[in-house]
C-alpha cells in the first residue's frame, strides 16, 4: 500500500479551531474518514475570514480558489466533541496557485489527528478559468514563507 508522504513544515501562517460534532461521527464512534476534508475546508475559511475575505469564491477583482487535489494521512482517532486546533501552512507558491498544509491536532487527546494537502488554483468564475493570484492575496501566502 503507497501512503501520501505529507511532510509539515515548522512555519505556519494561521491556525483554526473547530470543535467536533455529532454529524462527524461515524458508525465507529470517531470523526469519518471524509469529513477531515470537511474540517479542512472550515479551517481554510477560517483563514480566510481572519484577512478579510468573505468567500473562497471572491477573494478579488472575482478570482476565487478551487481545489485541484487533496490528500490526507490519517494519525489518531478523533470523538465527538473534541477540540481541534488546525496549522496551515503554504508552500509550491506558483504565478496560479499554491499547496496548503493542514496539520490537525486534538487539543483534547494532544495528538495529531490528520495531516493534510490540498493543490489550490486560482479561478476566474466569470470567465471560468484559471487565473493568476491576485497580488494582495499573494502578498498574504508570502508571509510565512
Amino acid at each position: 500500500m503507497s501512503q501520501n508522504k505529507i511532510i509539515p513544515p515548522s512555519d505556519f501562517i494561521f491556525t483554526a479551531s473547530y470543535t467536533v460534532s455529532i454529524s462527524d461521527i461515524n458508525y465507529g464512534g470517531h470523526v469519518g474518514n471524509d469529513k477531515v476534508l470537511t474540517i479542512m475546508q472550515e479551517a481554510r475559511m477560517q483563514f480566510f475570514q481572519h484577512h478579510g475575505y468573505k468567500d473562497e469564491v471572491s477573494i478579488e477583482g472575482g478570482i476565487g480558489i478551487i481545489v485541484a487535489n487533496a490528500a490526507i494521512t490519517y494519525k489518531s482517532e478523533t470523538f465527538y466533541k473534541d477540540e481541534l486546533r488546525i496549522k496551515i501552512a503554504v508552500e509550491n507558491i506558483s504565478k496560479i496557485g499554491f499547496d496548503m498544509l493542514y496539520v490537525i491536532e486534538n487539543h483534547t487527546s494532544g495528538k495529531i489527528t490528520a495531516l493534510g494537502k490540498t493543490g489550490i488554483v486560482c479561478f476566474d468564475y466569470q470567465l471560468k478559468k484559471i487565473a493568476t493570484i491576485p497580488t494582495k492575496f499573494l502578498q498574504i501566502l508570502k508571509q510565512g514563507n
